[in-house]
């Protein structure tokens, strides 16, 4: 069985990361792997090196990402993204397609995998995130696949609601889980000395995204967490460590602006890319999570660490108590980070699972394995359940 597993972000690759071992070493599939969009931009870290040193080999690359992250820009490389993908599926036949989540370079590959007729498998369908355009990819990407794996039981009842069939829809958490509980961490002294920076006493971990429901808003909320930033942190008393947007559009408004911030503090840090074992072993150092990445949603409570979540693109997603949620003004973000310095998270529970995440995924697939019948779906009425 030939099964193609796609990745185009540092994030997402992380969270497939334990699966795609599984795939790797099982004889009796042939394990192919598509990288595209992020990881292929010198812009973004080429990430695609972090995952062949990960001891993957990369069957196929597929250039999408365009140097402009304008919406007619993101159009075009969606366009381009169907272009290779359709030439890759062609020459590679696969059986199946694996791919996660709600990006608009996985919406491209899904989306050439649909008149070649393959099935494709998606992880992480049926969650809302209103404030970001992702919330449609993400639907439309379950429409066009035959296997969802959830991370939790409202996710379950959104996909059923959308007419999947019950019986090919599986509750198995978040894959992000897995790699907290397998990976070895790093320790506090081998971060800073592999990052080549000084962690301090009091620190936090920053993502900021574009929030794309709301166009020509990153500058200003942008602005919004800096002056927070630097309402809370006195000179050089709190490290900030910093990680770029990913490449939405008004992605490169965020990074210039923080890219300048970080110039001027010697207490601030921006780094392309962590990649995954830097990046939780970066939570497990750090005082608070900052920003409104999925990842302060999914992996940051099983560390029982606080999130302050910005705004409106995770709105709708399930969250655990340890996760603060506030608008993007500089006086609400300033205050729910005093909020979550306080805050004790020792007894928060993670919503999103236990870690087997990927061992579940692995196990359901393994039973499929024929899956052109999975091509001709029906809608599935609510009512029959």
């Amino acid at each position: 069985m030939k099964i193609a597993v796609v990745t185009g972000t540092r994030a997402e690759y992380g969270l497939l990361y334990g699966l795609m071992k599984k795939l790797q070493y099982d004889d009796l599939i042939e394990f192919q792997l598509i990288v595209t969009g992020m990881h292929l931009s010198p812009e973004f870290g080429l990430t695609y090196q972090m995952i062949e040193e990960d001891g993957f080999t990369i069957t196929r690359k597929v250039e999408m990402l365009l140097s402009s992250d304008t919406p007619a820009g993101i159009s075009k490389s969606i366009g381009l993204g169907v272009i290779g993908f359709a030439d890759a599926y062609e020459e590679l036949q696969p059986d199946l397609i694996v791919v996660l989540g709600d990006r608009y370079e996985i919406l491209a590959a899904v989306q050439a995998a649909l008149p070649a007729n393959i099935p494709v498998a998606h992880i992480a369908g049926g969650d809302t995130t209103e404030g970001a355009i992702d919330e449609s990819i993400r639907h439309a990407i379950t429409k066009m696949s035959h296997l969802h794996f959830v991370t939790n039981d409202k996710s379950y009842q959104n996909v059923i609601q959308m007419g999947e069939n019950p019986k090919h829809v599986y509750n198995v958490g978040s894959p992000g889980i897995d790699n907290i509980k397998n990976l070895s961490l790093l320790s506090r002294e081998e971060l800073e000395n592999n990052l080549g920076i000084s962690i301090g006493n009091q620190s936090f971990l920053i993502t900021l995204h574009p929030a794309t429901l709301a166009p020509g808003k990153a500058e200003e909320q942008c602005e919004s967490l800096l002056t927070a930033l630097d309402l809370e942190c006195s000179y050089e008393s709190i490290t900030l460590i910093f990680t770029k947007a990913n490449a939405d559009s008004e992605g490169r408004i965020i990074n210039n602006m923080i890219e300048e911030y970080c110039l001027n503090r010697s207490n601030a840090y921006l780094f392309e890319s962590l990649g995954q074992l830097k990046y939780l072993s970066m939570i497990q150092q750090v005082n608070v999570v900052i920003g409104n990445s999925s990842s302060g949603l999914y992996e940051v409570p099983s560390f029982q660490k606080p999130t302050v979540n910005i705004g409106d693109r995770q709105k709708g997603r399930l969250k655990a108590l340890s996760v603060l949620d506030c608008d993007a003004s500089a006086d609400s973000i300033h205050k729910s980070i005093k909020d979550a310095k306080r805050l004790d998270c020792r007894n928060v529970t993670n919503p999103y699972g236990e870690g087997d995440s990927s061992q579940k995924i692995y196990s359901f697939i393994k039973k499929y394995d024929k899956c052109s019948f999975l091509l001709k779906k029906s809608f599935h009425e609510v009512s029959n359940t």
